[in-house]
């Protein structure tokens, strides 16, 4: 039954992306105001994450930041859907966007030298990655849904703009294609709890950080870039800029990588996925997040 109502509701999903884009936003909006009203578990995660990560800004500024946040996620279905339904031809002549640097990312792959491109949880990472697919060869890590069925769904629309695709537990996977001059996304601006991850701040707070990264660039001889993305106006703006951090100690270049998402973060703030409980092995689960 759960199966079944998948497949309509994946149906239905493809029948509104036939709509066209300025339809899309509205509808996004709609969705959003209604998710603002109702007592969402992932409102309440948002809220903390902000309030706690923005505590030097006045309440009125915060509620602010969460109002505009929560209205926003009602793209991430049309967003989401644009990535994983659209052809490259509809994106290209339905959406404005920019990439900047994305020459230097194709020299290297030119080079055959593998690059590991750091990204930030957006509220439009899967729209992000399908432009950036349109324009390189990319390879991403995902973390696979609970249900089969969704992660087939998912693979299938993802790899509509990568090359390729893996779990994140696949270690051996992605090594070897750093190794072999292949691009790489990667987030790391989430907690996947204790075991192996380091604690450094991430805005001011101690935050579980997977500490891969370090290791992977170090044993692979890849060179770290970061791609931000964020929207001006109705554009979306990709900016791609080769990273250097001191790699020579674990602790301290992802506190240099964790302190440069913050700072792409609170340039536009309410785009970020304050969705996820950032901070739960570290400042708890039933404390920050009721």
């Amino acid at each position: 039954m759960n199966s079944l109502i998948l497949k309509i509701s994946v149906y239905f999903w493809k029948i509104i992306m036939l709509l066209p884009r300025r339809a899309h936003l509205m509808l996004g909006q709609l969705i959003g105001n209604i998710l603002l009203k109702i007592p969402f578990k992932r409102n309440k995660y948002s809220e903390a994450n902000i309030n706690l990560c923005f505590a030097d800004l006045n309440l009125q500024d915060r509620r602010d930041i969460y109002k505009k946040n929560v209205i926003c996620s009602g793209n991430i279905l049309f967003d989401t859907g644009i990535s994983w339904f659209w052809s490259d031809r509809r994106i290209r002549n339905s959406l404005s966007f920019k990439l900047n640097g994305i020459e230097s990312l194709k020299e290297n792959q030119r080079n055959k030298k593998g690059v590991i491109l750091f990204f930030k949880h957006s509220l439009h990472l899967e729209l992000d990655a399908r432009i950036l697919g349109m324009h390189c060869d990319l390879y991403g890590i995902e973390r696979e849904h609970n249900s089969k069925e969704f992660s087939d769904i998912q693979r299938k629309g993802r790899l509509k703009g990568l090359k390729g695709v893996t779990d994140r537990k696949n270690t051996v996977t992605f090594m070897k294609w750093l190794k072999g001059g292949k691009t790489v996304l990667y987030a790391p601006d989430q907690d996947y709890g204790l075991s192996k991850s380091i604690i450094v701040n991430f805005f001011g707070h101690p935050s579980a950080t997977i500490s891969a990264p370090f290791k992977l660039i170090n044993a692979t001889g890849c060179k770290p870039y970061f791609v931000n993305s964020y929207y001006d106006e109705n554009s979306l703006i990709l900016d791609i800029q080769e990273i250097n951090f001191e790699c020579d100690d674990e602790h301290r270049f992802m506190q240099a990588l964790n302190d440069y998402v913050e700072q792409k973060v609170k340039a536009y703030p309410h785009e970020y996925l304050w969705q996820h409980r950032r901070f739960k092995s570290t400042l708890g689960k039933t404390k920050l997040y009721k």
